[in-house]
């Protein structure tokens, strides 16, 4: 079973799972379910709001990160992307991801565990701190921000996760970090409940990991 520590902060309420699926993600095929959800005016369970985005952006902030313009939220740039029809689909793991994070305004980071290794933590980063971002090369400074990080540095966070533990079409498990707030009280829960409920549906299995404090 995958293990996560999470290091002390005042309103973190994150949520963790394992993913297998039962193929390679090259393998597999779109979800109809999920590509409907993605549509601009799809309707779900779940629904952002600007009291969701300004929680989600005063979460950010407390180890001193700025989310605005390139460095805001991924829910936020979905939000834009879906209303643009400018969001392509990519895999099925990649796309539950987005179809949810979309809806309930709550970034998710979503890391292959076959390119990551134990420890995995939540942590603020010191200033300084970096990674590439995509396959450019491009770097985010992740100096202040909340981040998962694993035997290796961080490698994920709710801006933009690390091209080196991104899914592929030959991942076949998956570790999904919904960054959640306390200042919105079981939506959390309910988003991870939803998620998981998705890619079940898809036909994947999800499983607990185990969390350290």
């Amino acid at each position: 079973m995958v293990s996560l520590r999470i290091a002390p902060h005042p309103v973190l309420d994150a949520g963790a799972f394992v993913t297998e699926f039962p193929g390679t993600l090259g393998t597999l095929p779109a979800s109809i379910e999920i590509a409907r959800l993605l549509l601009p005016g799809a309707s779900a369970q779940l629904a952002s709001s600007d009291d969701v985005r300004k929680a989600v952006r005063d979460l950010l902030r407390h180890g001193g990160y700025k989310p605005t313009g390139r460095g805001k939220p991924s829910s936020e740039y979905l939000l834009a992307a879906v209303a643009e029809g400018s969001l392509p689909a990519i895999n099925l793991a990649v796309d539950a991801c987005n179809a949810v994070s979309y809806h309930s305004g709550l970034p998710i980071s979503v890391v292959d565990l076959a390119r990551a290794a134990e420890p995995f933590e939540l942590a603020v980063q010191p200033t300084g701190t970096s990674y590439v971002f995509n396959a450019s090369g491009q770097v985010i400074d992740v100096g202040g921000l909340l981040c998962l990080t694993d035997a290796v540095g961080p490698c994920a966070n709710a801006v933009k996760d690390a091209q080196r533990t991104k899914t592929s079409g030959e991942t076949l498990r998956t570790l999904s970090v919904v960054w959640g707030t306390h200042a919105l009280p079981g939506r959390t829960a309910e988003v991870v409940r939803w998620y998981r409920t998705l890619l079940e549906g898809s036909g994947a299995r999800t499983e607990e990991v185990t969390v350290r404090v």
